[in-house]
């Protein structure tokens, strides 16, 4: 049986988001590259109907737009240059808090777009949420992180790969250098990051 969806944003019947709210979504501004990522691409930016939509899911388990997001994101993607797609994790307590991580939900929505495997190649310690802090503190230690190594099947480049990770904001990029470089030491060949939003300058100073 088909379920009535709607709108995250708006809360209107029908798509998620709606045709009024997706008319308001903002292309990601442009990204700097963070650390230890090869390329870094965000679909929307995080502000207005794009930061309600994001946020909805992220805080709200508001998962009716999660393959909307997931099929906008992975069109910004060659596949031919991903072997394996993972997500930069929440805490296990911010997960069981929330019921569901919203990166791995969007990283596993991605990858079957792409026809990559998604696997969980990192875990993430107990540590302060990110949401809030101001971009000199949203540093995060060296060992944020800890990583498996990748071994895809089927695509080459064994045992490192290409790795797609994937990730719900990114504001100053340390979440995704501190997952990238976990990555890396763990064999990765290439990471390339994806977020389904990018914070704007004026709210990342603050």
């Amino acid at each position: 049986m088909l379920l009535a969806t709607t709108c995250p944003c708006c809360g209107a019947r029908g798509p998620a988001p709606c045709l009024t709210c997706a008319a308001g979504l903002r292309r990601a501004p442009a990204l700097g590259v963070p650390p230890a990522l090869d390329t870094c691409t965000a679909l929307l930016a995080y502000e207005g109907v794009g930061r309600e939509l994001v946020a909805r899911l992220k805080y709200r388990n508001a998962r009716a737009a999660a393959g909307f997001l997931a099929g906008a994101m992975a069109a910004l993607v060659d596949r031919g240059e991903v072997d394996v797609v993972t997500w930069a994790p929440t805490t296990a307590s911010r997960r069981r808090r929330r019921g569901f991580d919203q990166a791995a939900l969007l990283a596993r929505l991605v990858a079957r777009r792409l026809g990559r495997p998604c696997r969980p190649l990192l875990t993430r310690p107990p540590g302060p949420p990110q949401t809030g802090r101001a971009g000199a503190a949203r540093r995060l230690p060296a060992r944020a992180f800890e990583a498996r190594a990748p071994r895809p099947r089927g695509h080459g480049h064994a045992p490192g790969g290409r790795i797609l990770l994937v990730d719900d904001v990114v504001t100053t990029g340390a979440t995704m250098t501190a997952a990238a470089r976990a990555l890396r030491a763990a064999g990765a060949v290439d990471v390339h990051g994806l977020a389904a939003a990018r914070t704007p300058l004026k709210l990342r100073a603050m």
